[in-house]
This record gives C-alpha cells, structure tokens and sequence, in this order.
C-alpha cells in the first residue's frame, strides 16, 4: 500500500513539472499553430480558391460548431472502442 502512495505522488509532481516549466522557461507569448499558418499565407500573398459552405456569424458560434464537433467525433470513436472491447455475454446451453 505505501509503494503505491508514493508512485502516485511521483506522478503528480511530473504532471505538475510538465505544466509549470513551460511558464518558466519559454519567455513571450506562446502562439499557436493557426496563427503562425495565417500568418505565412498573408506574407506570401495567399488567395483562397474556394469559398466557405457557411459562414459563422461571430467567433463564438464558430467554436461552438468546432466543440460540437469534437464532441460528436470523441462520442463516435468511445462509442466503437466500447463495442470492440465490451464482454460477449455468455450464451446458455441448448441442452440445459
């Protein structure tokens, strides 16, 4: 019983370091991957070729649909490890 109390001590001071030494270390402002790509294409003259389907009225909207959609794709893929990995029940004998 002590050995597992200190493992699980151990692993909160690691997740704790992994969230905290970031802050620390990495000096100015941390900037996504969306940003960065937004801003290549703006600076080499990029001109879409195609227009979107629908276009959200304000930004809020437009993470709703995104977390909705995370939502119904996580609730997908649970829903098909579930299936895959549920127990069979057992079957009763035909002769009992």
């Amino acid at each position: 019983m002590q050995k597992l109390w200190v493992k699980n001590l151990i692993l909160i001071v690691l997740v704790a370091l992994i969230a905290i030494l970031p802050l620390i270390f990495v000096q100015g402002e941390f900037g996504g991957a969306d940003g960065a790509a937004a801003e290549v294409l703006d600076n080499n003259g990029y001109e879409p070729w195609a227009d979107p389907l629908i276009e959200p009225k304000s930004g809020e909207i437009e993470s709703l649909l995104f977390v909705a959609q995370a939502a119904l794709g996580a609730g997908i893929i649970g829903f098909c490890i579930g299936r895959l990995t549920a127990k069979k029940p057992e079957t009763a004998e035909a002769g009992s």
